[in-house]
């Protein structure tokens, strides 16, 4: 419990109604909550949080008022590699669709999207057609999560990526990792790779 706008006045040698603007502010950013005959308390969790938005490829590429491309680069069906299999919580053995595409915005290397889905938990994503549009825009429509855990880092390009993404060797670039699930069960894990100058936004 904060002490009285009285109190708090006296404490730092100001007007009551500079008191009472600030903490009528800060209630409204959600950082104390307000009561009439019971004072203000600061809050535990702060009702404001960051908030992030995570679009599609071809969402963000037309946003920017350019002209969206997509390419199936590779699909196959294989068993789990270990990493994988830690990182979804499954047995080596489980089945997942392994599929790396390219998004592109006015025929530049926007995105490469390399994503391994759980037949499992999405058994009709092993004969989907991806050919027009991706796996992301594909599992939304079909099979939407309802948990997510986002990681990001920057990565140096190595010939692989730089080959994709229509750089040099070394350059940096932000990678976004996504692991879903849906009602407890995983679903995917996919790596994004963005290009070079590529920004996240956030809104808060």
């Amino acid at each position: 419990m904060l002490p009285t706008e009285t109190q708090l006045a006296e404490e730092f040698n100001c007007a009551r109604a500079t008191v009472n603007r600030a903490l009528r502010e800060l209630a409204e950013q959600g950082f104390v909550e307000r009561k009439r005959k019971s004072g203000t308390r600061v809050k535990k969790e702060p009702s404001k949080h960051a908030k992030l938005e995570f679009s599609l490829a071809r969402q963000s590429v037309e946003s920017q008022n350019s002209t969206y491309r997509y390419s199936l680069v590779e699909r196959n069906v294989v068993a789990s590699p270990g990493w994988l299999a830690s990182q979804l919580s499954v047995s080596p053995d489980v089945r997942v669709l392994h599929v790396i595409c390219m998004h592109y915005a006015d025929n530049r290397p926007f995105q490469l999207e390399e994503r391994w889905i759980n037949i499992d938990a999405v058994p009709e994503v092993e004969h989907a057609d991806l050919n027009a549009h991706g796996p992301h825009e594909w599992l939304l429509n079909a099979a939407p999560f309802t948990e997510a855990e986002v990681a990001f880092c920057a990565v140096s390009a190595d010939g692989r990526l730089a080959e994709f993404m229509g750089t040099t060797a070394g350059a940096s670039m932000i990678q976004l990792e996504r692991t879903t699930w849906k009602n407890g069960q995983p679903m995917t894990f996919a790596r994004m790779t963005h290009h070079p100058g590529y920004r996240i936004r956030t809104k808060y």
